[in-house]
């Protein structure tokens, strides 16, 4: 069934395009351990989530349609059991391993009927089929050539009132059958749009260059109700964003019944909760939020020059409202309590947990924030220079996260974030690194700054500096510093299923002061340190390193960070 043959373009090479023996098929990709048996309730893990008026499932069988030596090739989805529908193909890198999905999806079965017009009760149930077979094909770009080797791309034309989900990926020229796929009625949609580029792709027997994207629902996050269907987008124009050709389904079960219970939550924490190595040279550990307020740290309010001591439980801390600066947390004056608080105490450490909905309920987000009372200095790194600061970087409280994405078929870890300052990077689990013999991740959380990585090593932080060899180093090693998260952890959110919140989330101001301080005299000593061919002005270097290396600001708590409610900021 793996017969077609691989080919690449040389635009600067007016012969044929040159075609080459495909090289041997991505192998799928196996968590290490084998997965336990989750707790029962709901459909969390049972292989089928309901949205509604569709029922879904996850395919992960393919036969491979067609390839190119850029490294890509697409497949169509294979073993749908009976009832079911393919919504569009597959697309993914020959150089990773098979781990890719797509959903195949059929109307809600008669016994769920009821399910369903709950799901709907806003309105009556459409009379309009959830499903209907494209009308036909529109052909968006072919690869043609003498020997027949093809690939041709079909865009399915729904109904009036329905949305395809999908490209159809063949590799004759004959148009695909309407059979084989569905479009879905527009009210079971949501608006997708394009995620990462995955081909550019150039030829003399197309007029056009030939475009291919991973998708995304549009609107994401703990209240969006976009489910990606696991399909790409391609096309002959570069432009990226909302994508109007084909669409998201639509999860309307308001109940999310795929999500995971709280027993359920319990049992995917001891399973997959990531060990946190801190670097062997960071005197800026991890602690517990109690252990912080128990230990001197205090609460501050504008037109105050005295601090007042902070509850175990953040009770006196004010709730809600905004970050207006009209209160914020410090360190103790005196200077014994004040250095003591900064080392952090990792015995007390433990991971907050806040767990929600993520692609319309049909993964979970396993958000895991570390506290440290104090962020250290920066080492700046300037080709083979390493210069430490001696204040730049440092603040008072320092909330980091990474997160776990479940899905809620299976219940196996898909991915996870690393959280690294302002933005950050998911990581597919075939990338990870696991604890020896289990399906735990490795998270390094970085010297001082305490960003969280995949893996060992020194990352530069700064906006498109760091390729030239300039930055804030990010330094990630193992040692004996370590917090297993799958032991030490407290859920502290979980909106959906009613998990009390501690007072201290609810604390929406600053976790350290505002102080800014001049850093002329820092940047003037990595001027001097520079070769006088690559020196920079003093203006020009305060543009290149991050602006939080400017001055001290504490941090937000988690439940005021973007992503709380939001998707993960990349």
């Amino acid at each position: 069934m793996f017969g077609c043959e691989c080919f690449w373009w040389n635009n600067n090479n007016t012969e044929l395009p040159q075609f080459y023996p495909s090289s041997a098929d991505p192998q799928p990709f196996s968590l290490p351990a084998p997965l336990p048996d989750w707790p029962q309730g709901g459909a969390f893990g049972s292989g089928r989530i309901s949205l509604g008026q569709l029922d879904v499932l996850k395919i992960t069988n393919f036969e491979r349609v067609w390839c190119c030596t850029q490294g890509f090739i697409f497949y169509r989805p294979l073993d749908i059991p009976d009832g079911f529908h393919c919504l569009g193909h597959y697309c993914q890198s020959n150089t990773q391993p098979l781990r890719g999905y797509v959903l195949v999806a059929r109307e809600t079965s008669s016994e769920h009927e009821s399910e369903a017009n709950h799901y709907s009760s806003n309105s009556p149930v459409p009379a309009s089929p959830a499903l209907k077979k494209p009308i036909n094909y529109s052909l968006i770009w072919s690869a043609d050539s003498p020997d027949g080797r093809c690939g041709y791309f079909w865009l399915p034309n729904p109904p009036a009132g329905y949305k395809a989900m999908g490209i159809v990926v063949t590799s004759t020229p004959d148009e695909p059958e309407v059979e084989e796929v569905r479009c879905v009625r527009k009210d079971l949609t949501e608006a997708c749009e394009t995620s990462d580029l995955l081909i550019t792709m150039d030829s003399k027997f197309s007029k056009n260059s030939f475009h291919v994207w991973n998708t995304q629902p549009y609107r994401r996050g703990m209240l969006g109700r976009g489910v990606a269907v696991g399909t790409f987008f391609c096309s002959t124009y570069v432009d990226s964003g909302i994508v109007f050709d084909i669409a998201c389904l639509r999860n309307l079960d308001s109940t999310l019944h795929a999500m995971p219970n709280l027993r359920q939550i319990h049992a995917l924490i001891k399973h997959y909760g990531p060990t946190v190595y801190f670097h062997p040279d960071d005197v800026y550990l991890p602690s517990s939020v109690q252990w912080f307020f128990k230990n001197g740290a205090l609460l501050y309010s504008q037109g105050s020059e005295k601090g007042k001591a902070i509850e175990y439980d953040g009770s006196n801390l004010p709730s809600g409202g905004t970050n207006d600066g009209a209160f914020w947390i410090d360190l103790p004056t005196d200077d014994d309590a004040r250095e003591n608080l900064k080392k952090g105490n990792i015995d007390s450490a433990k991971l907050y947990v806040h767990v929600k909905p993520a692609l319309g309920g049909t993964f979970t987000d396993i958000a895991m924030w570390v506290f440290c009372p104090f962020n250290g200095p920066a080492t700046l790194k300037v080709g083979l220079l390493n210069i430490k600061m001696s204040k730049i970087g440092e603040h008072v409280g320092d909330w980091e996260h990474f997160t776990l994405r479940v899905s809620n078929f299976t219940g196996e870890l898909w991915s996870v974030f690393f959280s690294q300052h302002s933005g950050g990077e998911w990581v597919d689990a075939f990338d990870l690194e696991f604890i020896e013999g289990s399906n735990k991740p490795i998270v390094y959380s970085s010297k001082n700054g305490h960003a969280s990585y995949p893996h060992e090593g020194t990352y530069l932080q700064g906006v498109s500096i760091s390729k030239l060899g300039i930055g804030a180093r990010n330094d990630a090693a193992k040692s004996e510093l370590v917090v297993d998260s799958s032991r030490k952890y407290e859920i502290v959110a979980a909106e959906y299923v009613g998990v009390e919140e501690p007072c201290w989330l609810q604390y929406m101001r600053e976790w350290g002061p505002n102080i800014v301080y001049e850093s002329r005299s820092e940047i003037d000593k990595v001027i001097d340190m520079l070769p006088v061919f690559v020196r920079f002005s003093v203006e020009n270097l305060f543009e290149l390193f991050p602006t939080e290396l400017y001055g001290e600001e504490g941090p937000i708590g988690p439940k005021g960070k973007a992503n709380w409610l939001g998707d993960e900021i990349c």
